[in-house]
């Protein structure tokens, strides 16, 4: 048996990772650049970078081919381009990453330190309604407390 923890670290050597300030540079740079946000509808609608589309972690192979409800034609496409994947923390998107990578996709990365990490640089997220969200406000929302019942014994 493995812990998530464990996971990630069997996973990491086999990915690429980007930090927040690299991510900034490569948008600056390529226009074909496609940010897949992993993390669920509710996260995403907090708060997110601009221009990114949503394929929440739980229905990401769907999304990533062909025939299903939640096919995103443009994330199907781009298995030749720049994919980065977004989650809370960079966990989620290193998974994803490797799944991607499984499923052809050739130039995918991870956020590394996720978008607590793009928060954290002081770069800009916006809201479902295109609004930039207060960092103060996105810090709180993305370091929920951890309960007594949440715990390791």
């Amino acid at each position: 048996m493995k812990t998530f923890t464990q996971l990630i670290d069997d996973i990491l050597p086999s990915i690429k990772e980007v930090y927040p300030w690299d991510l900034e540079e490569m948008l600056k740079e390529d226009s074909n650049l496609l940010l897949i946000d992993t993390r669920e509808q509710d996260e995403f609608d907090f708060a997110h970078i601009q221009n990114s589309l949503l394929a929440p972690r739980g229905i990401l192979e769907s999304c990533c081919d062909w025939n299903y409800a939640e096919t995103i034609p443009k994330l199907v496409q781009a298995r030749q381009l720049p994919v980065v994947i977004i989650c809370r923390s960079g966990n989620r998107s290193a998974l994803a990453a490797y799944t991607m990578q499984l499923m052809g996709y050739e130039d995918i990365y991870s956020l590394k330190t996720g978008i607590k990490g793009w928060n954290d640089s002081d770069l800009a997220l916006y809201d479902k309604t295109g609004e930039r969200v207060d960092p103060d406000l996105a810090e709180d929302f993305f370091n929920p407390p951890v309960s007594e019942q949440q715990l390791e014994p």
